[in-house]
């Protein structure tokens, strides 16, 4: 019962700091629009985004967004979660 308990805690959580999180982050990179999936928030609550392509990024709810791998530019970059959403670019799932 313990470890069943502490699991449904452990989901509620994840619950939460997923919450945070937009489910799609677009951003524009050499005129081209690429979408963003939230693919995972690790326990420190970082976000890691990751396109179809394999290109991917990060971002706390506090933090900026930050590229990984091939340090590209784009319209994403060094913004916060705030600033993505007010300037259409973060997108969530209704509900």
């Amino acid at each position: 019962m313990l470890v069943f308990s502490s699991s449904l805690v452990a989901q509620a959580h994840s619950a939460q700091i997923a919450g945070d999180f937009p489910f799609i982050i677009t951003c524009e990179y050499k005129g081209m629009t690429h979408a963003f999936y939230l693919s995972r928030v690790d326990a420190d609550g970082l976000a890691t985004y990751i396109t179809p392509s394999r290109r991917a990024g990060t971002i706390s709810v506090e933090g900026t967004a930050k590229a990984l791998g091939e340090s590209i530019g784009g319209s994403c970059l060094g913004k916060t979660i705030q600033e993505l959403r007010a300037s259409g670019q973060a997108h969530d799932l209704s509900r």
